[in-house]
């Protein structure tokens, strides 16, 4: 991909189109609602300055859902959403 090899969570979370600004992705993180999987390590976030990459997992409850999904890229900017589709793929989804 790019030279970039991480991006700041709140950055991804709202490129993937998890959240509707960086501002509501931040809350998200700062909250406590967000845990990385980086390199077989678990971390609750608490700091919307921590980095992501590629094949890190990212788990997080948003409207009383749990969503789990694989870093597929970082993405460089906040596109339609088939593209922010392009930037992860969905684990254990929930049936409902």
């Amino acid at each position: 991909m790019t030279s970039v090899g991480s991006v700041r969570i709140d950055i991804w979370l709202w490129r993937a189109r998890f959240a509707k600004t960086r501002g509501l992705a931040a809350e998200l993180v700062e909250r406590g609602a967000v845990r990385l999987t980086h390199q077989g390590k678990q971390t609750r976030l608490d700091k919307p300055s921590r980095v992501v990459h590629p094949g890190d997992e990212i788990v997080f409850a948003r409207d009383g859902r749990v969503t789990v999904v694989r870093v597929e890229a970082l993405g460089e900017r906040r596109g339609p959403p088939a593209e922010a589709r392009a930037l992860y793929i969905p684990l254990g989804d929930d049936p409902g």
